[in-house]
């Protein structure tokens, strides 16, 4: 299982910008994808957005055009660029990994809180 630590989330007013890292503690290069996931209190967690090995990214329709998802291959560090934050992605956020071989996520950061306020 790959440890992942999150960090840079925080309150933040709308319109502003944050970028969350997760670190991870194996190569992310041998990891078949990487993802941002979110739960706001009450709803479901969800899938924010994704990258693959080949680095294809995908969104949820709700943040593309704002966040931006990327890798530092060297450091094996997870970002996520935030823009034009809503009070609407207010959240925790989580990293997640998932291994070749693996159907689904199998490792999980403990989370980040963003909170925008209007």
């Amino acid at each position: 299982q790959v440890q992942l630590v999150e960090s840079g989330g925080g309150l933040v007013l709308a319109g502003g910008s944050l970028r969350l890292s997760c670190a991870a503690s194996a190569t992310i290069l041998s990891l078949a994808a990487m993802g941002w996931y979110r739960q706001a209190p009450g709803k479901e967690r969800e899938l924010v957005a994704l990258i693959i090995a080949s680095g294809d990214t995908n969104y949820a329709d709700s943040v593309r055009g704002r966040f931006t998802i990327s890798r530092d291959n060297a450091q094996n560090t997870l970002y996520l660029q935030m823009n034009s934050l809503k009070p609407e992605d207010t959240a925790d956020y989580y990293c997640a990994a998932r291994r070749w071989g693996s159907t689904w996520w199998d490792s999980w950061g403990q989370g980040t809180q963003v909170t925008v306020s209007s």
